[in-house]
C-alpha cells in the first residue's frame, strides 16, 4: 500500500484557559472595591462639609457655621436707645449703655418669626434676660477694647446656649458707651 492515506490527526483546540476568567473575574472585583472606597470617602467629605453649612447634617453647638445665607438683624433692647444696664457690680457706679444687634439664624423657627422676620415673643424674652444677665455680671476689664472680640464670642455663646445652638450667627456692637 503505497499510497496509504495517512490518518490526519487534528488536534481540538485546547479548552479556553481558565486563568483568563480569573483574571477578569479579578479585575471586576477590583474595580467594584475602588468604586465603593471612593463612594465612602465622597460621602465621609460631603458629610464633614455639610456640617458646617445651615440644614446640613446637624444642629451647630459651638461656633455656628463658618458660611450662612444672610441672617435676620434684631437690635437688643430698645429700638431707640439699645441696652442700659449697670455694669462692674454694685458697688462700682458705672453704666453702659450699648446698640448691641444680633444677626439671627433665619431657619430657626422656634427664634424667628418667619413672616415678619421678627423674633417669637419667648425668644425675645431670653434675648433680653440673657443680655442683661450678662452684661450685669462682666467685670469692668471685660469692656476693653482688646477683648472686643471675646466679649462677642462670649456672649453669643451665651445667646446660643439658651437658644440652642446655632441660633445667634454673630453679634455687632454698633454702639458703646462706658460711664
Amino acid at each position: 500500500m503505497p499510497d496509504e492515506e495517512k490518518e490526519v490527526v487534528t488536534a481540538t483546540p485546547p479548552p479556553p484557559d481558565n486563568s483568563k476568567k480569573k483574571t477578569i473575574i479579578i479585575i471586576a472585583v477590583l474595580v467594584v472595591v475602588g468604586l465603593l472606597l471612593a463612594g465612602g470617602i465622597a460621602f465621609f467629605v460631603a458629610t464633614k462639609v455639610m456640617g458646617d453649612i445651615p440644614g446640613g447634617s446637624g444642629e451647630e453647638e459651638d461656633s455656628g457655621p463658618r458660611y450662612h445665607d444672610s441672617g435676620v438683624f434684631v437690635k437688643i433692647g430698645d429700638p431707640k436707645e439699645g441696652i442700659l444696664v449697670n455694669v462692674g457690680g454694685p458697688r462700682s457706679g458705672k453704666f453702659l449703655k450699648a446698640s448691641i444687634i444680633v444677626e439671627f439664624n433665619p431657619g430657626k423657627k422656634s427664634v424667628i418669626n418667619e413672616e415678619t422676620h421678627t423674633l417669637q415673643p419667648d425668644a425675645e424674652v431670653k434675648v433680653n434676660d440673657v443680655a442683661t444677665q450678662f452684661l450685669r455680671a462682666s467685670s469692668l476689664e471685660d469692656f476693653d477694647a482688646d477683648k472686643q472680640d471675646e466679649f462677642k464670642k462670649q456672649f453669643k455663646d451665651a445667646l446660643n446656649s439658651a437658644l440652642g445652638g446655632g441660633s445667634v450667627y454673630d453679634v455687632y456692637i454698633t454702639s458703646f458707651l462706658l460711664q
